[in-house]
């Protein structure tokens, strides 16, 4: 099964209809390179803060409010991308108002037939708290698809192990990562966390990231990471855990996810780490003795 994961340059389109028709275009790109699964990034619906005039932009919680209508327009949109290409198609992520005022950070991922299912993020970063307009999700989640049991660990969220163990443990074996960081520390953040997640629980970890140079876009003015596709380095898959990096300058890197050859290498492993999970849950271990040197 092919995937397409995006390394999204931000741009500034001058309305929803001008970046809709970006999407439109790129969606196709991807499903006519075969991807049965698309990957959009983090903080995709702030590149729509374009529209916007500055003083707004200049404040993020402005930003936010102002951004709230086109919401419908996003899920029509996605839905009807999802139906056109007979597709699995995560929409990056949108900042959606709650009723106390505040706003998750929520990954919606669209069925071919148009329905869709959401995931919030659940731990926020530094500068979403710094925001004070940003609350974390209060579900984790695993979606039944034809695909297999897919995840969605959103950014921030690939870097806590439980997460992604809970959903391991639920039935997921694709882990979908749509991020957004700004620079090299946080890049590599978050793809050691997706390299991680792989190992500690013999998965596919997908992810896809924002790119480039956007000076009049507060919220997205500079973008660093890399898309690719990480899983378990294992007798049978690749050593290094990297299935595929996506080029520099590209916008898609479309990769091979392999669930059977995950499976039937498994009884053939050098290690076990999701079967030997508990191991370290042993009494005698769960908390470190001080001994004095």
């Amino acid at each position: 099964m092919k995937i397409a994961l995006a390394q999204w340059r931000i741009e500034a389109p001058a309305s929803f209809a001008e970046f809709a028709a970006r999407i439109s275009a790129e969606a196709e790109s991807a499903a006519g390179q075969g991807a049965r699964i698309v990957v959009l990034p983090e903080y995709l619906a702030l590149e729509l803060a374009a529209t916007l005039d500055a003083a707004t932009r200049a404040d993020f919680a402005a930003t936010l409010a102002a951004l709230q209508p086109i919401h419908a327009d996003w899920l029509r949109l996605f839905s009807a991308l999802a139906v056109k290409h007979g597709i699995h198609l995560l929409a990056g992520t949108f900042l959606l108002a709650q009723a106390n005022g505040r706003y998750r950070n929520r990954a919606y991922l669209f069925a071919p037939d148009g329905a869709h299912v959401f995931q919030d993020k659940l731990t926020l970063t530094g500068f979403e708290n710094a925001a004070r307009v940003i609350e974390p999700g209060d579900a984790l989640k695993v979606f039944d698809t034809p695909h297999g049991r897919i995840g969605i660990a959103i950014c921030y969220d690939s870097e806590f192990p439980l997460y992604a163990r809970a959903q391991r443990e639920a039935g997921t074996r694709l882990l979908l990562v749509p991020s957004c960081t700004d620079t090299e520390a946080g890049a590599t953040r978050v793809r050691i966390g997706c390299m991680a997640r792989a190992l500690e629980n013999r998965i596919y970890v997908a992810q896809s990231v924002t790119a480039g140079q956007a000076p009049d876009n507060p919220a997205l003015d500079t973008n660093t990471g890399r898309a690719a596709l990480y899983v378990a380095s294992d007798r049978g898959l690749p050593e290094d855990g990297v299935v595929a990096a996506a080029q520099p300058g590209a916008t898609w890197l479309i990769a091979e996810v392999d669930l059977a050859a995950l499976e039937a290498t498994a009884g053939n492993a050098q290690v076990a780490v999701p079967a030997d999970w508990l191991q370290q849950s042993r009494p005698s271990v769960a908390r470190a003795t001080v001994e004095v040197l």
